[in-house]
C-alpha cells in the first residue's frame, strides 16, 4: 500500500541570480518515512531540501518557480507564515550548532521565543526532546553546563533535539553525519530509524551506504536535475537510468 504523500514538489526550478541551480524537479516525499537524496557535490541536493522549509529565502537574488505542497497547502504563497512553517519543518545542520548556552537552554530556547512561559511544562518538553535524540542519559547530570562541552556527535545529537522540542512534522537533515566519526554517525543513523515512527525524514547525504542503510526511498540527481527516484532497494539493486548505475557503481561523482 503507498504511504501518504506529505510533501509534493511539481515543476521546482531555482536560481542563484541567473544561475539555474535546479531544473523541473517533480516528486512525493512520503509520510513517516525516509527519503534520501545523494548524487555529486553541486547537483541541487541541498538547494532542494532548503526549499522544503524556504531556507533558500535569505539569500539575495535567489528565486525559485513551481509549486512544493505541504499537507495540500502550496508553501510558496504569499500567505504562508514562514516562522510556522519552520516549526513544522525543522532542520540540522551538517555541522552541530549549538547555541552558546547551557543544554538545558539550547532547547528551552525555542519554546520561550514561542511565548511558552510554563516552567513545568517546558522541563517537561526538554527532557522528552533530550529523551527523543538519545541524549537525556548522557547529560542529566549536566543539563546547566555549556552545550560546547559536548563531543561532535552528542552536539549533533542535542540539535536534534532542539528541532523535536518544537514538535516539527518533517525534519530536514543536510549531511548530518559529515563531521562525526564512525560510531557518532551509527548513533546518528539508529536516531533517525527511530525518528521515523514519528516524523517525515529527509536527509541529504554523500555517503551512498548510509541512504541505503536509513532511507525508505532515494533521489539521486545530477546537474540540477532528479535522474531517478523510487523505493530505495530498487534504486540500489535494480535503477532504471544508466547514469544511476554508473554513480552507484562509482563510474563518476
Amino acid at each position: 500500500m503507498q504511504p501518504d504523500v506529505k510533501i509534493a514538489a511539481r515543476g521546482v526550478n531555482f536560481f542563484y541570480g541567473k544561475a539555474c541551480a535546479l531544473k523541473n524537479v517533480s516528486l512525493d516525499i512520503y509520510e513517516k518515512k525516509v527519503t534520501a537524496f545523494i548524487g555529486p557535490s553541486g547537483c541541487g541536493k541541498s538547494t532542494f531540501i532548503r526549499l522544503l522549509n524556504r531556507m533558500n529565502d535569505l539569500i539575495p537574488g535567489a528565486r525559485s518557480e513551481g509549486s512544493i505542497i505541504l499537507d495540500g497547502e502550496d508553501i510558496n504563497s504569499p500567505k504562508t507564515d514562514v516562522v510556522s512553517l519552520r516549526r513544522k519543518v525543522g532542520m540540522v545542520f551538517q555541522k552541530p550548532n549549538p547555541f552558546p548556552k547551557s543544554i538545558y537552554d539550547n532547547l528551552a530556547y525555542g519554546l520561550t521565543i514561542n511565548g511558552v512561559r510554563d516552567r513545568l511544562f517546558i522541563e517537561e518538553k526538554v527532557t522528552g526532546s533530550l529523551k527523543k535524540a538519545a541524549l537525556f542519559e548522557d547529560v542529566k547530570d549536566r543539563l546547566h553546563d555549556s552545550a560546547l562541552m559536548l563531543s561532535g556527535g552528542q552536539q549533533q545529537r542535542l540539535c536534534i533535539a532542539r528541532c523535536l522540542v518544537v514538535e516539527p512534522e518533517v525534519i530536514l537533515f543536510d549531511e548530518p553525519c559529515a563531521s562525526l566519526d564512525p560510531i557518532s554517525t551509527r548513533k546518528i543513523e539508529e536516531l533517525i530509524l527511530e525518528l521515523r515512527k514519528e516524523y517525515t525524514i529527509v536527509i541529504v547525504t554523500h555517503n551512498m551506504q548510509q541512504a541505503a542503510r536509513v532511507s525508505d526511498y532515494t533521489a539521486f540527481m545530477y546537474l540540477g536535475e532528479l535522474v531517478e527516484y523510487g523505493e530505495t532497494e530498487k534504486v540500489f539493486t535494480v535503477p532504471r537510468e544508466k547514469m544511476t548505475e554508473s554513480y552507484l557503481s562509482g563510474k563518476f561523482g
